[in-house]
């Protein structure tokens, strides 16, 4: 007779209602090599990951925040899209629109700022893919169209950092129509001899890669963004054939010469700066010191 006696006890298992006592969001997993990277570490290194150095997406302010020297002064932030067509497919669009700016706390896919950006001053525009996939509606088109008509009044160069599904299908031919807007706000930018580059992030696709994406006096990307017109999956059902490795990715566009530089994100503010100054960009003149007047001699 055993002199004590064995109970099996349960396996409890934490409630849901119980609070876990590891935070969450506080590492996170690269889906390209697998490595866990602690969530500090990485907002520190640019939002990209230490091992293999793949680019995660960031948001438009922290965009900006990463490009401008400092405070930088935002525009047209409170212009907000409409249902002209009365969309309704599986969700309405008044409900998705609603739905994204209560998640990213913008009134549509784009921020548009003015600051410095070491020390010369810029006009940048940067997408949001948080809202509604960073797609271009008149909202959009408005804004970067204002934006351009800015800098040339002031004299700035412009800075366009696309991350976008493309034009948004809710507005029909109103999204369409910014295409040809902004690429007529860029050709009077050109012709008042005022830089455009344009930077390419992952994805950007559809009518803004169809426009004013890859118009800039330089094309830049982040390394492996995919930057096409229709997905690979769309050509390959289309033509039925297998794309080559790579396709539509930066590195592949580079070779091909759609576009000039594939530059690491944590260079990119250093290349943006060399490149503006290389096209005549200047940062503003100091003032001239203050010369004393010599009181008059007394009569």
């Amino acid at each position: 007779m055993p002199w004590f006696k064995k109970t099996k006890k349960p396996i409890s298992t934490p409630s849901k209602d119980k609070a876990s006592r590891v935070p969450e969001g506080l590492w996170v997993k690269c889906p390209d090599c697998g490595q866990i990277l602690y969530n500090k570490d990485l907002v520190t290194n640019q939002n990209v990951c230490t091992k293999c150095a793949h680019h995660f997406r960031i948001g438009a302010t922290d965009r900006l925040r990463m490009l401008f020297d400092g405070e930088w002064t935002e525009y047209d932030k409170d212009l907000v899209s409409t249902d002209p067509l009365q969309f309704t497919d599986t969700k309405p669009y008044k409900a998705r629109l609603k739905k994204s700016i209560e998640a990213t706390g913008l009134k549509d896919a784009i921020i548009v700022g003015s600051g410095t950006i070491d020390g010369l001053p810029t006009m940048v525009a940067s997408f949001e893919y948080e809202f509604i996939g960073g797609s271009m509606g008149v909202v959009v088109g408005e804004k970067i169209t204002r934006a351009i008509e800015r800098a040339i009044d002031t004299r700035m160069p412009v800075v366009i950092v696309s991350c976008s599904g493309g034009a948004r299908m809710m507005e029909g031919a109103r999204s369409l129509m910014q295409m040809a807007k902004i690429c007529g706000a860029l050709a009077r930018l050109d012709r008042a001899r005022l830089p455009y580059i344009s930077v390419l992030t992952d994805p950007t696709t559809g009518g803004v890669t169809a426009s004013f994406a890859m118009l800039g006096d330089l094309n830049i990307a982040e390394p492996k963004a995919l930057i096409g017109f229709a997905g690979p999956r769309v050509i390959e059902q289309t033509i039925r054939q297998k794309l080559p490795e790579g396709f539509q990715r930066s590195e592949f566009l580079l070779e091909k010469g759609m576009v000039d530089l594939v530059v690491d994100r944590r260079e990119m503010k250093a290349v943006i700066a060399k490149a503006l100054r290389f096209m005549g960009a200047m940062a503003p003149a100091a003032p001239a010191p203050a010369v004393p007047v010599e009181a008059a001699p007394q009569a």
